[in-house]
């Protein structure tokens, strides 16, 4: 029997607990909220997981007609997220997230093309995607969907 086809659909109220899970599970060892709290300790009783799931919640806020999900079988695999800056003509993706046993099967590469395809209907003249340095698979990824390297950025905090 044939797998069922691998649909990128636009997102749903009822995806949202399963894409900050995603998020969640998705980046460790390379979330900056993973980096703060390794730094500086948990504060205001929240860890890093719950703030980096919370980007998800800003970005559906922000865009939900750029939230796209991907699922076979009713089962989300991936999701990715938008933000669109139609003053400026510049589209930013920023999050993106594969479940581990989906990676390695081009549905990161596959979200990204929808992405972009999505930013040029909607007008827009760039495109814009960012990673921290130790995110191996974003530097790898990002190049070959046709990205590329504009310049680095130091996060500085401060405990107060």
């Amino acid at each position: 029997m044939d797998d069922p086809p691998l649909l990128i659909r636009p997102y749903q109220d009822q995806d949202l607990s399963q894409l900050r899970r995603i998020t969640v599970e998705s980046f460790g060892g390379v979330a900056l909220e993973q980096m703060l709290e390794h730094k500086f300790g948990l504060w205001h009783g929240r860890d890093w997981k719950a703030r980096k799931a919370d980007h998800i919640d800003d970005d559906v806020a922000q865009c939900r007609e750029g939230c796209f999900v991907a699922e076979r079988g009713g089962e989300i695999l991936g999701f990715i997220t938008l933000r669109l800056d139609h003053v400026n003509a510049r589209g930013r993706i920023p999050n993106i997230a594969v479940v581990e046993s989906a990676r390695g099967l081009g549905l990161g590469r596959r979200l990204i093309q929808h992405a972009i395809d999505f930013m040029r209907e909607q007008g827009m003249k760039l495109a814009q995607i960012e990673t921290m340095a130790s995110n191996a698979i974003g530097q790898h990824l990002y190049p070959s969907c046709g990205f590329e390297e504009v310049t680095r950025q130091v996060h500085y905090a401060m405990k107060l």
